[in-house]
């Protein structure tokens, strides 16, 4: 039923993938944060999948640093029986800047994702649902978060007495309520109207998607909350992305994850972690609460706990992901 909903709608998808992410360094060196390994796929296929899972089958991805990469890894969707089309941002300043850069190329209702976070939620139909309604130009994916320090992050929701969107505010310092934005959008495409009389900010000298979003508020659309999410976790630091991986994998009910055509030494030990593929761990050690990168070669006798591998190097992450 979703996907006929959204094959009926026309609604189309776009992933804002363009950044460099330079907090996440040394990945950031050497590949855009939306290609990072989640359990041994790039995040970016997580996330079509999910597109494709309401029926979305037309997906615009905007790519910029390092995006040939993304088009290599990702191709022209078929494998995921999709349509994939890139749009280059040229300069990085801002979601709003992104978005606005598809107006000559989208004439319908789009879902929109930032290619930089993971989300968990089994009710993404549901923001589908609200628009077909006709109840809402907008649907923003929320959810109640009972981390103060999470909102402060991303940004706030605030409802009026009947229900819709009243106030959006990009990193809150003062917080009033426990409603989070998560990073997901359903447009109409009013929303460019709102984009092209959106100011650059002054604290980040970008263009602000919540910006446009409270100018289309303010101009008399309607804009619905859907508090669907129940886990985002958004790529900052190296540690945000053994925290994912490591959610993933407890998700799957596995005890160890790995990859194809993987050799490890038998008496080594794999414990709570995600192992690439074409992976070759040469001595009796035990890896642990780790993610080792695909095509890395362990030969040293250490311990790994709390890491990330690489074919490179050994980068700690003791300290706990908190970019959610």
């Amino acid at each position: 039923m979703e996907r006929e909903r959204a094959s009926e709608r026309g609604v189309v998808g776009v992933i804002l993938a363009a950044g460099k992410g330079s907090r996440i360094y040394p990945f950031s060196d050497r590949m855009p944060k939306p290609l990072l390994p989640v359990c041994n796929r790039p995040l970016l296929e997580h996330q079509i999948e999910a597109m494709r899972s309401v029926g979305i089958e037309e997906i615009f991805i905007v790519i910029g640093y390092h995006g040939f990469e993304i088009v290599r890894a990702l191709g022209n969707g078929d494998r995921f029986g999709a349509r994939l089309n890139y749009v280059d941002q040229e300069e990085t300043i801002g979601i709003a800047h992104a978005v606005g850069k598809l107006e000559p190329l989208i004439d319908a209702p789009f879902l929109l994702f930032l290619g930089d976070i993971y989300f968990q939620t089994d009710r993404l139909d549901r923001m589908l649902e609200i628009f077909a309604a006709g109840e809402a130009n907008a649907v923003l994916a929320t959810k109640l978060e009972s981390d103060p320090e999470a909102i402060r992050r991303n940004f706030a929701v605030i409802e009026g007495s009947d229900g819709f969107v009243r106030r959006v505010i990009e990193k809150p310092r003062h917080i009033v309520n426990a409603l989070k934005g998560c990073g997901l959008y359903l447009f109409d495409l009013h929303i460019f109207d709102a984009i092209r009389r959106t100011p650059r900010t002054a604290m980040r000298d970008e263009y602000e998607i919540t910006d446009a979003i409270q100018i289309l508020i303010d101009d008399g659309f309607q804009v619905k909350s859907a508090p669907i999410v129940e886990e985002d976790i958004n790529l900052t630091y190296p540690s945000d992305l053994l925290q994912l991986n490591l959610y993933v994998l407890k998700r799957s009910g596995r005890a160890a994850w790995i990859g194809e055509g993987t050799k490890i030494h038998p008496s080594a030990r794999i414990q709570n972690s995600v192992v690439g593929n074409r992976v070759c761990i040469e001595q009796p050690i035990t890896v642990a609460e780790s993610v080792v990168f695909s095509g890395a070669r362990l030969r040293h006798d250490q311990d790994i706990r709390r890491a990330i591998v690489t074919d490179a190097e050994i980068i700690p992450c003791s300290r706990v992901g908190a970019s959610g």
